[in-house]
């Protein structure tokens, strides 16, 4: 399977980590991609279960029960329908922001995720890893939701260490 085939995104130096941007169309309006974002039972369809108050400021907790992470932090950039920020990780831990961008096109809704990865982390993995919740998205969407597709989690791995260079 190629780059292309995978829709990998750039990957770039940011600071002193590493920058992932990855995007997707999918046909469906803005507000149904939306309620996948942040609606509790939509994102147990592809994410995981959990919670995002819909504010700045707003808590943010998603528990991935099966590997023991639980995310828990705070909405940092949002507008209703269109931009939803926050930071990939619990208490003290670096800061990792994910910033979702929606925007309608011609044939339903452009969604645009930055994933910031601090230094001496894995940014081939952290980037991957969003590859595969993008898929589970696009097939939750079309009402078949996926269990988390690790063939293509580790193609897009090493896709994203060979643009790295790693």
């Amino acid at each position: 399977m190629s780059d292309d085939a995978l829709q990998l995104g750039t990957i770039t130096t940011h600071g002193d980590g590493h920058q992932g941007r990855l995007t997707r169309t999918f046909e469906h309006p803005a507000a149904k991609v939306w309620g996948m974002l942040t609606e509790p039972a939509s994102m147990a369809q592809w994410l995981s279960s959990g919670t995002i108050e819909q504010r700045p400021g707003g808590h943010v907790r998603i528990d991935f029960v099966d590997s023991g992470i639980v995310i828990d932090s705070h909405v940092t950039a949002f507008e209703a329908g269109r931009l939803l920020e926050y930071s990939w990780s619990s208490g003290s831990e670096p800061q990792r922001p994910l910033r979702w961008e929606l925007a309608p096109v011609a044939d339903g809704t452009q969604l645009t995720l930055t994933v910031g990865v601090p230094a001496g982390e894995d940014a081939a993995k952290a980037c991957a890893g969003f590859e595969g919740h993008l898929q589970m998205l696009a097939a939750a969407l079309e009402g078949v939701p996926i269990k988390f597709p690790f063939e293509t989690y580790m193609k897009a791995r090493q896709g994203y260490k060979d643009r790295l260079g790693a």
